[in-house]
């Protein structure tokens, strides 16, 4: 089903992985990458991004990010706000 509510998409997308160590943003197995989804905004890309934290908040390695999915399709967008 497609949402069709008027709103501009700002596309976020929340993955995460183990990293290989805590120095720097390289993960330990591009296999395991964990693709949280797509969202439609800032919002409820925030809202997972915490979710998947808390779930593996006991693993030191663990790390999920939020990627402006928006601004990479239209780097000329100035309408990005907060998110």
């Amino acid at each position: 089903m497609t949402e069709t509510s008027g709103k501009k998409q700002l596309l976020h997308l929340v993955f995460g992985g183990e990293l290989a160590s805590l120095d720097d943003v390289q993960f330990r197995d591009l296999k395991d990458l964990d693709i949280v989804g797509i969202f439609p905004d800032y919002a409820s890309a925030l809202t997972a991004w915490k979710a998947k934290a808390q779930q593996t908040v006991d693993n030191a390695h663990m790390r999920y990010f939020i990627v402006h999915m928006h601004r990479l399709l239209d780097p000329q967008d100035k309408a990005s706000g907060q998110g």
